[in-house]
This record gives C-alpha cells, structure tokens and sequence, in this order.
C-alpha cells in the first residue's frame, strides 16, 4: 500500500469508527456487530503502527489506551474551575432566589440540571479536537490527564460543530456506571478486599491510574455540563448544552429551563425518588441562571458564582430489627457476612439485607442480634448498617460471635496475614475443590460475558449440572454431550444444541480472557491481559520464577504468591492440560506480519520500568517491530535491559551479574538509530 493510499485508508477508517462510536455511546444505535467493529479497529492499529505519522488527533485507536505516566503535569486553568455554594432546605433556595432578584430583576429563568456524583473534568479543544483533559485541582490549577480521558468513549475526540470557536472549553463531570462500580465491588468482596466506598471515590481513583488502558477497562463515562470561550454564539447556557448535545457530546437530557421558582422546587420534588430509577449516582440539583449577561452581572464570590447553587438532597436513612446474619461464600472462598433485616423502605427500596463485610466491621458496629440498627445506601446503591441504637438494645442479648467454620461445607476458615503479619479483614475457606459455592461461583465466573461469554449457559443450568454430577470443574464443560443434556429438566433439542455451540465458540476466545476465565485470585481482566502480553502463554507463567513473576506490570507480591501457589497445584496442572486438550486459547498468538526493518536482527531485550516517550507495550512494539526479540527475565543469553523509572533492583543486579548491557531510554533509541544507520 502506497502513503497515499495508507492516508487515505487511515482517515476512512477513523471517521467510520468515531460515527460508529457515537451512534452506540450518544444515540444507543449499533450499527455493526462489534466483531465487525474489532476488525476494522485492528486493520486501524495495523496502519497505524505501521505510519505513526499519519495517526489522525481523533483516531479511535485512542480509546484503548496504553500509555503510561510516571506523574501527571499541572496545568493551569483557562478559566477558573470554583465550586458551588451547597443548600439542603428550600428556605435557603428562595434566599438564593431573592438575592438574584435583587441584583438582577424579575425577567431572568432557571436551568436545573441533576449534581453526578463524579468527579469535574476541563477539556479544551483547539479546532475542534480534544488538546487538554485536566481535573479539578484547587480549581486554579489541575493535573493533565489527557491519555486517561481519552479512553472515556463519552468525550469526543473531535467536535462536530464549526459554530464553536477555534479555542473552547467544556465542563463536565466523570462518573462511573453503578452497574460497573457494583462490579467491582463484587470481585473485590470475592478476592478479600475492602470494596470501594462509593461511586465518586471509584471515578476519582480510576482517573488517577497511571496506566491509561486500565482507565480504559473501567468503562468510566461523562457528562457535560458547561461550555466556555472566546466568542461563544450562544446567548445563555440553555441554548450552549443544546448546541453541545448535536456536537456529539454526551448531555444528560434531563436539563431542563424553568422560569419561575416554583418550577425549581417542582423540578426539585420529582427527582427526589425518581433519582434512584438512573444508572448514576447523583446527590442533588444544580440551579443556575440561564442568561450569560446576567451571569456576568451577578458575579463571583471567592470561591463560587453567585448566579448558581447546588440544592443537595440528605442521605435516607431507616431504623430497623437486625433479626440475624448469614454467611456467604464465594468463588474465591471469601466469607461476606450479611444482615438480615426487618424490610424497611429506603431511597426508593424495600431493604432486607445489607453487606456487613467481614468480622472487623461487625467488631467496629458492636452488633448483637436484635439490635434496632441505622441503616443507609452507600453512595445511594448499597445498603449499608452505619450504628446502633443503643438505647433499644435488649440487657439479654448476645455480642455476634463470628463464625469459626465454612457455612457450607464445614471447614475450618483461614485469616491470611496482611500489613505487618495482622490478620487481613477477610475469612476464607480454603476447601476450594470441595465447597460447592467455590465450585458453582468459579463455573459462573468462567462462563461469564467478560470471559468465555457462554450466553447459553446461566446459574441455574451450572447448579443444576452440578447437582446432577456432571460438572465439578470448568473442563468438565467440556465433556458435555447432547445425551446428558437432553435428559435433563428444562432442555429440548434446540437449547441443548446451543450450549454446545456455545461452548465450541469458547475456542477461539483469546489467551487473555481464558487466564481470567480461570479465575485465579487477584488476577482480574487488567492483570490477566498484562501477564498474556509480557509472557505470552500458560506455559511460561508457570515456569517463572518469583522474581520474573514480579517483573510484569502490575503484579505485586499477594498477584505473584496466588499464582505460584495456583499453578502448583497438581489438580490445576490436570485442569489446564484438559483446557488444552479441549482447544481453549493458552498462548498469545504469534505475530505473522513482517518487521519494518531488521535493524535490530538477532538481539534480545527485556523492558522495565516507566519511561517518557513510551508505554512499555509501546517499546515492546517498537523493537519488534525492528526485528528484535523480547524476552521475560533476564539472563546470561540477554542482550540489552532496556531500564526506565522504577526499575526493580533485583533485575539491574541481575543484569549487571550476567554482564547484560544497561540502556536507558535515550540511549535505545541512540542505538537505534546508529544500528539503523
């Protein structure tokens, strides 16, 4: 293909799949099946990678991050980012509305918009395209996550509008999904870890990742709330979110003009409870007037504007009978403690249960069983016991005692040691091939959508395979036959077929989401595909060591001891080999399209540490993509460490043991240029 050609490729492939991008995300229209999607993203990437020159600001090859930071630049804000003065009583809103009367007059109308409980986000585009991404900071200054919100597949990349200005900038708020935030709670309840406190804290922390493409996993998303600039055509912020909306950016549609007070509080009173029907936390109602003009003649305070606020609505809280708590188990073995509740209303729901998380928050509440407890929603989602009323507690009743043995199988739980050889917060059984949930859970974690995605296999058909005993692990999946199936509840011909079909489409899953299929602890979807992409397959996992282990991105030393321990297991060991024998993914495939140039022919390298110019994928790439070879771990038959930031001590001395020549980033791409030349 000419550069001509290649160019023109590029710039057909970027404008197909950004239109693409926002008929799915803005309008919920899929126009292609996403295999199709993924097959013109990857022919995108291929030229890409082959004519970096030509990558498009906009390209979609974006979103899917990789970059890597050492730390985030501070930027400076074009236009200072205050906050809003807070009120929770309507007496205080109509305070607020007099005194914007009294400034301004009678002729003036409101736009209530919903408070997200997220984090605020600048971006700023320069003709068009996404330049600057920075968060809030002390609202002069922020950081510079640029890489980070590029990967939000709900802040376009180029507007598309020429009747904004050539230099713009937009507001917004960064949240992420209840539906992925309980998700993540539910896998680190499962791995023994404190689950993440509330929506907001989740967002905050994800974009603060230092790695863009775990930004990119968390499937964050944002609406816009604001737009500022130099010749902006637009008399009032009404009419400017309208202007954003047919933009292509995301607006939540639920903005509305309202010219009198009254139509406030009315807007005020209907999403009081009909908040709890969205698939975002929000905590209040922004009231802000809608006139620029008037805006500008209202003014600042210090630290907000005094032509808008923020009405907060308080946090439900209910009185009611712990009447006991149960124990769950799950697929990991982690023991989650559950109130049972008298039903009570709140926030929109009937609650009859609440996680208590382990035995330390039980300690800390200081429950006995018929206690009148406080109970709440966690960031408005998750029913959670907050105290005691003490003055209702019975003189006969009994402090919890936590539970000694497994609920379900009976064994005796274990509390692995933690920070400074404490015990950790969580129990866990450790009868991992015996405890029926463990089993079921792993055989559901296995089949689930974000792994083998056998849509025709649910929990109900794995218990009931599992009771009828023809399913005690995932490989007996796949000695199923259409005889078994057929004679049990619930299958006729055509389901029965299709399970099987399902499971024969599970082969061409690839090798990272078969590792995370398998459900190791700690090793979720960011960890699996890491350790898929530095080792390449099952069988060079399990014959690392400690050390090499601990040299992929983002393994620590609880990721490294699951593994070795994991691995070691003589019944994992048979697992694996029947996966093999049934055709599953257990290596990365190979690369088939040639190297741009043999520049680096017959040398070895290992990557580690953070470094400027590049991710360390990004590297990896780069050398092979000049004929050279990564390798895993150092050893005398390594020709280069390539060592950037945070390089691990053990590897240098290692290198340095074996006498392997030490680059530092500049110093590769010097040789890289000389062995070029």
């Amino acid at each position: 293909m000419t550069l001509e050609a290649a160019a023109h490729r590029i710039q057909e492939l970027t404008d197909q799949l950004n239109y693409y991008n926002y008929q799915y995300y803005q309008n919920a229209v899929s126009e292609i099946d996403d295999q199709t999607f993924d097959r013109l993203l990857r022919e995108l990437q291929d030229l890409e990678q082959q004519h970096p020159s030509l990558m498009l600001p906009d390209s979609p090859t974006q979103r899917v991050g990789g970059t890597i930071s050492k730390e985030f630049p501070t930027v400076r804000h074009r236009y200072p980012m205050l906050s809003l003065g807070n009120t929770y009583s309507e007496e205080e809103l109509r305070e607020f509305d007099e005194r914007v009367r009294k400034a301004i007059g009678d002729d003036f109308k409101y736009v209530c918009e919903l408070k997200f409980d997220g984090v605020a986000i600048s971006l700023t585009y320069e003709n068009g395209i996404l330049t600057q991404a920075a968060t809030r900071g002390d609202g002069v200054r922020g950081d510079d996550i640029t890489p980070n919100a590029r990967t939000i597949r709900s802040i376009p990349l180029r507007a598309n509008s020429k009747e904004l200005p050539a230099l713009f900038e937009v507001r917004g708020e960064v949240y992420m999904p209840l539906e992925v935030f309980e998700d993540i709670n539910r896998e680190r309840e499962e791995n023994g870890e404190t689950p993440l406190a509330n929506p907001r804290n989740a967002a905050a922390g994800t974009l603060k990742q230092q790695d863009s493409s775990i930004v990119a996993q968390r499937r964050l998303s944002c609406f816009t709330y604001g737009l500022l600039g130099e010749g902006i055509a637009y008399k009032g912020h009404y009419e400017s979110m309208l202007a954003l909306q047919q933009s292509g950016f995301a607006v939540s549609p639920t903005f509305c003009l309202c010219p009198t007070l009254d139509d406030v509080l009315a807007y005020i009173h209907q999403w009081e409870q009909k908040r709890f029907e969205l698939p975002v936390a929000i905590d209040g109602i922004v009231i802000k007037v809608n006139d620029y003009a008037q805006q500008e003649e209202l003014g600042y305070t210090a630290k907000n504007p005094r032509w808008a606020i923020a009405y907060k609505y308080s946090a439900e809280s209910a009185v009611t009978l712990l009447k006991g708590i149960t124990y769950q188990v799950g697929r990991t073995g982690a023991i989650t403690p559950v109130a049972e509740l008298a039903p009570v209303q709140l926030a929109g729901t009937r609650v009859k249960r609440a996680s208590l998380h382990n035995a330390n928050e039980i300690a800390r509440l200081g429950l006995h069983v018929g206690d009148s407890v406080f109970v709440e929603k966690g960031g408005e989602i998750i029913p959670k016991v907050t105290g005691v009323d003490l003055t209702q507690r019975a003189d006969t009743s009994e402090p919890v005692t936590y539970i000694t043995h497994c609920p379900e199988c009976q064994t005796l739980l274990v509390r692995e040691e933690g920070e400074g050889a404490a015990p950790r917060a969580q129990h866990f059984c450790p009868n991992q091939d015996g405890c029926p949930p463990q089993i079921r859970g792993r055989l559901e974690h296995f089949i689930q959508r974000r792994a083998m995605n056998v849509e025709e296999l649910g929990p109900q058909t794995i218990r009931q395979l599992y009771e009828k005993g023809l399913v005690n692990n995932v490989a007996d999946l796949y000695d199923l036959t259409y005889d078994q199936l057929i004679a049990l509840e619930r299958f006729a011909d055509k389901s029965a077929r299709n399970l099987l079909e399902g499971l024969a489409r599970t082969r061409q899953v690839p090798f990272a989401r078969v590792l995370f299929a398998l459900g190791i602890r700690y090793v979720g979807e960011t960890v699996a595909r890491k350790l898929a992409e530095h080792f390449g397959s099952i069988e060079r996992i399990s014959q690392a060591t400690y050390e090499e282990l601990l040299e992929a991105p983002e393994v620590g030393e609880r990721i490294a001891q699951s593994l070795q321990s994991w691995l070691a297991e003589p019944e994992h060991q048979a697992l694996i080999e029947r996966l093999r024998q049934a055709g599953l993914q257990l290596a990365q495939e190979e690369k088939t399209s040639a190297p741009s140039s043999t520049t680096l022919a017959g040398k070895t390298f290992v990557i580690s540490g953070v470094f400027e110019q590049f991710s360390r994928d990004g590297l990896k790439a780069l050398i092979e993509d000049h004929g050279g070879k990564i390798l895993s771990s150092v050893s005398g038959k390594l020709d280069y460490l390539v060592a950037g930031e945070n390089m691990g001590p053990a590897k240098r001395e290692k290198a340095l043991k074996h006498g392997v020549t030490i680059l530092s980033e500049a110093e590769f791409l010097q040789l890289l240029e000389e062995t070029g030349n």
